[in-house]
């Protein structure tokens, strides 16, 4: 074992449910469209979070024979890092999962219906003009979207910012529904002492970059509070598209 291939389980982010004191090392994630901050290798989340194992060697011949899926697909690698929006899938018992953040754990898995596990909602990380002029959408689990246009000078079909979301049908990378960052639309909180928060976005105040923007979030019990709006995750208009855990929205 080597640093490279694993992970000290002291390095570990902290939220990552592992015994730091009785094993040393722990699973490294594959490099993947999460970073390792905010993500958890599949192998963990099979073991530690849903209880499916008892032991890796159990957890990783679960994977290997294929019993789960991320976003629609078989997912084999034991590294793979799940992270925030993805849906996990677990075949033989045909249960569906979403990653949404969560106080204190970060990282939560919420029991979502099949119907609902059809879609996922992706922040837009930012835009580019590609080879004929149309628009790339990159969004934040490395997905990549084009908008086609007719006239590139007048781009009518792109109405899409950076940091609104965009509901996505699974099955064929199609824009269901997007909602954009705008006063009074509904936003979660990815990061920061406010992880998993969910509240109306009151105002942005704008600095240099985004990670130096501040928002202002109204609660459900009208309390105000402020983060970096890199962390702000917009989830809905007046009511979320996804399921929430009911002890941050009901």
């Amino acid at each position: 074992m080597t640093g490279s291939r694993h992970l000290k389980a002291l390095a570990a982010p902290y939220y990552w449910p592992i015994l730091r004191k009785e094993y040393k090392w722990t699973v490294r994630p594959s490099p993947g469209p999460h970073p390792t901050e905010y993500s958890l290798p599949l192998l963990i989340v099979v073991r530690n979070v849903l209880g499916y194992a008892e032991t890796a060697r159990e957890a990783r011949r679960l994977i290997s024979e294929g019993h789960f899926e991320i976003d629609g697909r078989v997912v084999r690698d034991y590294k793979f890092p799940v992270g925030f929006m993805d849906v996990l899938r677990i075949k033989p018992t045909d249960e569906y999962y979403r990653v949404v953040p969560v106080p204190t754990k970060v990282i939560g898995f919420v029991k979502i219906p099949k119907e609902e596990a059809a879609f996922k909602l992706c922040r837009i990380q930012n835009k580019t003009t590609v080879k004929g002029g149309h628009i790339q959408l990159n969004l934040h689990d490395g997905r990549n979207v084009l908008i086609r246009v007719n006239d590139p000078r007048n781009p009518v079909e792109d109405v899409y910012e950076t940091l609104g979301t965009v509901q996505l049908s699974l099955a064929d990378n199609k824009i269901v529904d997007y909602v954009p960052l705008a006063e009074n639309n509904l936003v979660i909180i990815s990061g920061g002492r406010n992880v998993g928060r969910v509240g109306l976005l009151k105002k942005v105040h704008r600095g240099m970059g985004v990670k130096r923007s501040v928002a202002v979030i109204e609660d459900k019990n009208g309390n105000l509070f402020q983060t970096s709006l890199s962390y702000v995750f917009v989830i809905g208009r007046d009511k979320p598209l996804i399921t929430l855990p009911e002890a941050v929205w009901k």
